[in-house]
């Protein structure tokens, strides 16, 4: 009898441990927001790009760099297509993208580009791009030189290790160096322990350092780690820890190691970080309901979300909506780049928009 007693107590505990740990879930994933429209005065899709631009840069010309066609372990993907690095310059009216034409060695049928980040060498200026490659759903990362007038991109290096197990974003500090986020602990042949991380609540992500010379974590205890840009001093680093709402702010102190300084709220789950190089602003791809993004409900679509951080290194930054959609016009945005008046959207594995913020 006592037995009995004892294993009710246990499987009771159980129960209520789970519930509880299912609640923290839906609270995380903010699966109750009820999107509603915050629309800027003039948007429209850039024609060509139908199938995702997960991550956008610009350069300070007005080029911008596109990531295109992720397929992503949970997420919905509408091309078997090989992914594409595009081009689209905002100096022109035609908006029209380009796509770079890939040389050098690289499998370019399994290349599924994800994150990305540019490096302009002082030196000579030239133009290195990063991106985070996930073929047959692993994760490296790629060096390509690029040469704009010629339309293309050269391969110079595919970088493997085994800290850069599951990379989401990254950002450049030199033509060999980066810093990059790990936004789960196991690898993706693995969701199943990485849904009970998650659902347990485990901060066992992390930010990774690379160079030639060393390979080392710089930051850890991160819930969900995604993405990652850095301040125009090259000071600071802002990583978005996407499932708990939250930017942190890290400073960059001697060996490249990174010093937690803050976090700010931004009540939604932050995708990709862009740094306006001209005043330091925050802007944030974002999904404001992350259950809708993960179900991928064509009936039901996740809406979008931009959110603007000023003033971040002040005792009170100002967080503000820039665009909001309930999934009518675009569908899981995870980049928001500004360039003078224009401001470019792009989304997981959707369209595109460029919206004009004069």
């Amino acid at each position: 009898m006592g037995r009995c007693v004892v294993w009710s107590v246990v499987i009771l505990a159980c129960a209520v441990f789970v519930g509880l740990r299912l609640n923290a879930l839906n609270h995380l994933s903010l699966a109750s927001r009820e999107l509603k429209r915050n629309h800027l005065h003039k948007c429209h899709p850039i024609k060509g790009i139908e199938f995702g631009a997960e991550d956008i840069t610009i350069l300070r010309d007005g080029l911008a760099i596109l990531s295109t066609g992720l397929k992503y372990p949970g997420m919905p993907s509408y091309s078997d297509d090989p992914g594409k690095i595009y081009t689209l310059d905002l100096l022109d009216p035609d908006l029209t993208p380009v796509p770079l034409h890939i040389e050098g060695e690289l499998d370019q049928k399994s290349f599924n580009p994800h994150g990305i980040s540019v490096f302009t060498d002082e030196k000579d200026g030239s133009i290195y791009l990063f991106v985070v490659n996930h073929p047959h759903h692993k994760s490296q990362i790629e060096i390509f030189q690029l040469f704009e007038e010629k339309k293309s991109i050269v391969h110079l290096k595919t970088i493997k290790h085994n800290l850069l197990h599951n990379v989401n974003d990254i950002v450049a500090v030199g033509v060999d160096r980066f810093y990059a986020t790990n936004d789960r602990y196991f690898q993706h042949d693995y969701e199943g322990l990485n849904m009970l991380v998650t659902i347990l609540g485990l901060a066992w992500c992390n930010v990774v350092y690379y160079s030639p010379e060393e390979v080392k974590v710089v930051a850890k205890d991160i819930f969900s780690a995604n993405g990652i840009n850095i301040s125009p001093d090259h000071r600071y680093l802002y990583v978005s820890d996407i499932l708990d709402h939250e930017i942190d702010v890290l400073e960059i102190q001697k060996r490249d190691f990174l010093v937690f300084v803050k976090s700010i709220n931004v009540d939604s789950l932050c995708d990709n970080i862009e740094v306006d190089l001209d005043t330091g602003d925050l802007w944030l791809g974002c999904h404001p309901n992350g259950a809708k993004i993960a179900s991928g409900n064509p009936n039901d679509p996740p809406g979008s979300e931009v959110i603007r951080i000023k003033n971040i290194h002040s005792d009170q930054p100002i967080v503000s909506q820039e665009y909001e959609d309930d999934g009518n016009v675009v569908i899981g945005s995870s980049v928001a780049a500004r360039y003078e008046g224009k401001l470019v959207i792009g989304t997981v594995y959707q369209r595109a928009l460029c919206c004009d913020l004069r």
